[in-house]
């Protein structure tokens, strides 16, 4: 027997350990080790549907022209005067040179997309094409999906679903919410715009901030914004020094009095903006403005190379935390709004989960007695592959922490059926090959040649199918397909190579005057 034990059997007994050892925490929900997630129709959660405000999208793209507008003339020298944004849509500007108006034509038309560019004598007048809205708000629509499926996974979340739904709503489900505290932390981080802005204080009139009327400080081109903890007023210009379309990372950090803080850096472009205004500008302030808040107004001392920037705020750790998540995922081009949510109990998971386990053990039971009743012990060595291939499925989805949901089990119910057909197929082949007069040492090697192909070949492809899916799906779809992925690859190698060691293994003692015990046929249909 030591002879005949070979590596096929050995590398199948050890998989067979593995998937036991590692799926024991998910079987009996232990405390300790890793565990399978469960996904939302399986263990409740938080559903919402999000609408958004897209026409906001185009003001934000509007507020980005003017400052590249400004940054483009002063790079190039261009001389310029009453630079502002018009409630109409507009900006408008003012050469003071007419030995640039060609220049500056030529570098708008160049650098900013999608406007249209009127002229009058030395004023000008720049607004966005109709085409270019309407590609605006689908971007806001797009982007907001991918900005919001970023945050929710950077916060921990096990496969949460965001995707688009009807032209202007976005679903978002959500598994694993226990508590309003987590639902409440959850709705600010999907609702925060995160738009970073570093804008000029108007140190000329900022001494007149509270008595100012908004339609005075819009006169001068300038804002009143609030400062984010106390009710202080700050006058900045509208026009932000730059944005953050520019920011590259954001991380917590602490400051000297071991508070949290937020360290951002900057992208090439952003860095030299930012080095170039408070090089211009030292001695004056320039207000860190997130969403319409002024984090901080902290005085220039001296030019600030590098495109590193610090917001302080007297933050807690989680709310340095989240609001980090937010930066780095991006900001929302336009704000969302949650127009309805529901807290999904675990009562509906539980019944879910009560009627999957169900169909899957039923479902495997019948596979099982046929399989022995067909094709007697070749059926039973099928049926170990197959408990082999159930428990790697378990034991490597743990370890990767994926999220089961019912497609996900529809998947493992899919690939228990696979696992066996491919035996199937190779049973076949040998009964084939024994009905021939071959040995049965031939019969099993040649039929495990001649069925590998056909195996491999669906395998393959189906596998190929489920990459697709587990990369460009999301949710349920993903649920499913990491699944029956997991199932194809453990399939190949219990239901290919365990069996093919065990009928190496135990060939010595499989009798050819007993195949009707052995491969379900009888001994006159040989010849």
């Amino acid at each position: 027997m030591v002879k005949t034990l070979n590596y096929r059997v050995i590398l199948f007994a050890f998989a067979l350990i593995f998937g036991i050892v590692f799926s024991i925490p998910s079987l009996t929900q232990s405390e300790s080790g890793k565990k399978i997630t469960l996904g939302l129709d399986l263990q409740g959660g938080l559903h919402m549907l999000l609408g958004i405000k897209s026409e906001v999208a185009i003001e934000s793209r509007i507020k980005s022209m003017a400052a590249t507008v400004k940054y483009l003339f002063d790079d190039e020298e261009i001389i310029f005067d009453d630079l502002r944004m018009n409630e109409d849509g507009t900006i408008t500007f003012e050469l003071l040179d007419a030995d640039d108006v060609t220049k500056a034509i030529a570098l708008l038309k160049k650098e900013i997309e999608g406007t249209v560019l009127s002229q009058k004598s030395l004023n000008f007048s720049l607004e966005m094409t109709e085409e270019e809205q309407i590609r605006t708000k689908q971007n806001a629509i797009g982007q907001a999906v991918d900005t919001i499926r970023n945050r929710l996974n950077e916060f921990g979340l096990a496969e949460p679903t965001v995707a688009k739904q009807g032209t202007d709503k976005i679903l978002v489900e959500v598994p694993g919410i226990k508590n309003r505290a987590d639902i409440e932390r959850l709705k600010k981080l999907i609702e925060r715009a995160a738009h970073l802005q570093l804008m000029a204080v108007d140190e000329d009139r900022i001494a007149r901030v509270n008595t100012m009327s908004a339609n005075e400080a819009k006169s001068f081109g300038d804002v009143i914004l609030t400062d984010v903890k106390t009710p202080e007023k700050y006058l900045v210009r509208a026009i932000p020094v730059l944005d953050g379309s520019m920011l590259t990372d954001a991380k917590v950090g602490f400051d000297e009095n071991n508070q949290p803080v937020i360290n951002f850096a900057l992208n090439g472009q952003g860095a030299k903006i930012f080095g170039d205004f408070t090089g211009k500008y030292v001695g004056k302030r320039m207000a860190v403005v997130l969403d319409n808040m002024v984090y901080s107004a902290p005085n220039i001392n001296e030019r600030i190379g590098g495109g590193h920037v610090q917001i302080s705020g007297n933050f807690t750790f989680g709310e340095a935390q989240d609001l980090a998540i937010a930066l780095r995922s991006g900001a929302l081009l336009a704000p969302v709004i949650i127009e309805s949510e529901r807290f999904i109990g675990p009562s509906l998971g539980a019944d879910s989960i009560k009627a999957s386990s169900l169909a899957l053990a039923l479902g495997f039971l019948l596979v099982v007695i046929f399989m022995v009743i067909y094709y007697g012990m070749a059926g039973v060595i099928a049926n170990v592959a197959l408990i082999g291939n159930l428990f790697l499925i378990l034991a490597i989805m743990s370890l990767v922490g994926a999220t089961l949901t019912l497609p996900g089990m529809a998947g493992i119910v899919l690939t228990v059926g696979m696992a066996v057909d491919a035996n199937v197929i190779i049973n076949e082949r040998i009964r084939e090959l024994l009905h021939q007069g071959k040995s049965i040492g031939k019969s099993i090697e040649d039929g495990y040649n001649n069925a590998f192909t056909a195996i491999f070949d669906a395998n393959v492809t189906t596998l190929i199918a489920a990459i697709v899916l587990v990369v460009y799906g999301t949710g349920a779809i993903k649920g499913f397909a990491i699944t029956m992925g997991i199932g194809i690859a453990a399939s190949m190698l219990t239901a290919i190579v365990g069996t093919h060691g065990i009928y190496q293994w135990i060939l010595p003692k499989i009798d050819k005057k007993k195949l009707n015990f052995w491969f379900g046929i009888k001994q006159e249909e040989t010849k």
